[in-house]
């Protein structure tokens, strides 16, 4: 069990020197405060991505980064120099950032040759030539050089979209929702094919997104935004098993919550007594228990202290929700191989390990 208590550090920086760095950076569109205090530290070929619900921050922050909005405090600085703080502005073009919009934002009236060599001026004819040749195979456009924009597949324009963003190849690449507007079968190959092209170009990757499944699988580390802060920072691991605050808990995955009682370093609770390690109790004497639905398991028992109320089929698998005698619920996830009926008296147990522990407000 991991008790989290309310001083915990929510905005830890980064190991190793930075790449691109947020400091204490601000930025308000009249009373609305779009982002508070956010620091943020991304290493050099990392995959970054920034998660949270709508209107939380995230497309400002990546604006704020590209140089398209400039903040109110606070400073920015990519590869140690410094490109945005009081008195220091460096213009969008010079910041050597690539940027893919979720609408593309390809010109319709160009080729796709034409669209990727869009950012490569100064180039000379024949290194152009050869570098759209190189970034069309790359993203699997090779022969596609001729057409147009509408002659193409969604999945295809995001290619596009994305070798454009590579042509000149730029310090940092910053995703703006990218997949949001394909099918969920395209969605899922296009993440793959698109973090195995931008860890090939070792680009430094910020990614904006609110799908949690899209963050967890492309990313080295993942940012949790609310209300324009940063609630917490850290491996996908470490953000869905060890969340900081109960925020982070319930956007990220399912999660349940419920109430206990510390005694000495015992938490008691609906699932039975547990151990804490020394220490760990801050003078906090009532508590609630963040349990995952992987973390619950139970057993059809007529003498069990739960009911199963609802079954949900998800292919796979089935998430079942189980109340206790005092009305409390929790979920469990099992193989759906193994269906248990709906109204079927349970036993329950809980594997402790990732179970967290947040004071009870």
């Amino acid at each position: 069990m991991f008790f989290i208590s309310k001083s915990i550090d929510r905005c830890p920086v980064g190991n190793g020197p930075a790449y691109v760095e947020l400091d204490n950076v601000s930025k308000s569109f009249g009373a609305a405060k779009a982002v508070s205090r956010l620091n943020i530290s991304i290493g050099k070929g990392d995959f970054f991505s920034l998660l949270g619900p709508s209107g939380c921050g995230k497309t400002t922050t990546l604006r704020l980064i590209a140089g398209l909005e400039r903040p109110d405090e606070g400073g920015i600085s990519i590869n140690g120099e410094t490109v945005s703080a009081q008195g220091t502005w460096v213009s969008p073009e010079k910041r050597g950032i690539g940027i893919v919009f979720q609408d593309y934002a390809l010109f319709p009236h160009m080729t796709v040759a034409k669209n990727v060599a869009f950012g490569l001026k100064g180039c000379g004819q024949q290194q152009a030539k050869e570098r759209i040749e190189e970034l069309l195979a790359l993203t699997g456009l090779a022969g596609l050089g001729g057409r147009y924009p509408h002659e193409l597949s969604g999945g295809q324009r995001q290619r596009v979209a994305l070798a454009r963003s590579l042509a000149p190849r730029p310090r940092v690449i910053l995703l703006d929702e990218p997949f949001s507007n394909l099918d969920a079968d395209l969605r899922e190959e296009l993440r793959s094919e698109t973090k195995r092209i931008l860890k090939e170009q070792g680009a430094t990757t910020i990614l904006v997104t609110h799908d949690q499944e899209e963050a967890f699988s492309l990313s080295d580390k993942v940012g949790v935004l609310n209300n324009g802060a940063l609630e917490q920072a850290g491996t996908p691991a470490e953000i869905y098993h060890q969340p900081h605050s109960k925020f982070v808990a319930d956007f990220v995955g399912k999660a349940d919550f419920i109430e206990g009682s510390l005694e000495g370093q015992n938490v008691h609770s609906a699932f039975g007594v547990f151990p804490l390690d020394e220490g760990q109790t801050h003078g906090v004497k009532q508590v609630e228990l963040m349990v995952r639905p992987d973390d619950v398991d139970f057993s059809l028992d007529p003498a069990g202290e739960a009911t199963i109320t609802e079954a949900r089929f998800l292919g796979a698998s089935i998430l079942y929700r189980i109340q206790f005698a005092d009305g409390k619920c929790v979920h469990a996830i099992r193989p759906s191989a193994e269906m248990a009926p709906v109204g079927g008296r349970v036993s329950v147990k809980l594997d402790a390990r990732h179970v967290v522990i947040f004071p009870k407000d």
